[in-house]
């Protein structure tokens, strides 16, 4: 005689096994659309930066104390003035979110692309925020302006010498997030055409691709 109890709670158990293991497929699922979904959220706010191509527009970049400069695409301004060194570098932003740059580290010397870049506590801070729109042109502007600074010589001697500068920006998406560190070389044959590249990009709060 079968027992009727038995088969009533084996189907229970089954019915219960099958329903577990649907929610399972179903929330697994779920979780890497989510995951799916935050990664193109961010891809879409992420920003990168690269010199400007040299048929960009002229920039007009304006100094605090009323110096500026004429910024053409593809190139850097680099100039001594009243004690004051002056540094910008005409970017375009690649990548498909806005560009807020954050800070800044100069080398009077140019750097190998297998040399690591700055700590970014010892980069210098803007004393104003900079933005490059995704897909478009802007610039970054720096300035040493104490001779008692460290490192004021020696960015002074490059300068007036043409020797090739290199400049790291820091910068991340507009929410505060993926920031990176792309490294720039400015390199003049005349002294008064300085042109920007870039060597190097590094990832700082995501794995880096490398």
């Amino acid at each position: 005689m079968a027992d009727w109890v038995t088969i009533s709670s084996l189907a229970t158990a089954g019915g219960t096994l099958v329903l577990a293991a649907a929610t399972f497929a179903s929330v697994r699922s779920a979780n890497r659309s989510a995951r799916v979904a935050e990664q193109a959220l961010q891809v879409g706010l992420r920003p990168l930066l690269m010199p400007s191509r040299l048929e960009d527009p002229l920039i007009k970049v304006l100094w605090v104390d009323g110096h500026y400069s004429r910024l053409e695409g593809g190139r850097a301004a680099v100039e001594v003035k009243d004690g004051v060194v002056y540094l910008a570098v005409s970017l375009r932003n690649v990548g498909s979110g806005m560009a807020v740059l954050h800070g800044w580290h100069p080398s009077p010397e140019r750097l190998r692309g297998d040399e690591p870049h700055a700590d970014p506590d010892r980069f210098r801070r803007h004393t104003r925020d900079l933005y490059v729109p995704a897909g478009d042109v802007g610039f970054w502007q720096g300035a040493f302006r104490d001779p008692n600074e460290p490192g004021y010589d020696a960015i002074c001697q490059a300068v007036q010498t043409s020797r090739q500068l290199t400049v790291e920006l820091l910068y991340g998406d507009h929410e505060g997030g993926q920031r990176m560190v792309s490294r720039f070389a400015l390199t003049s044959g005349d002294g008064t055409t300085w042109l920007a590249s870039v060597g190097r990009h590094w990832n700082l709060d995501r794995p880096d691709p490398r």
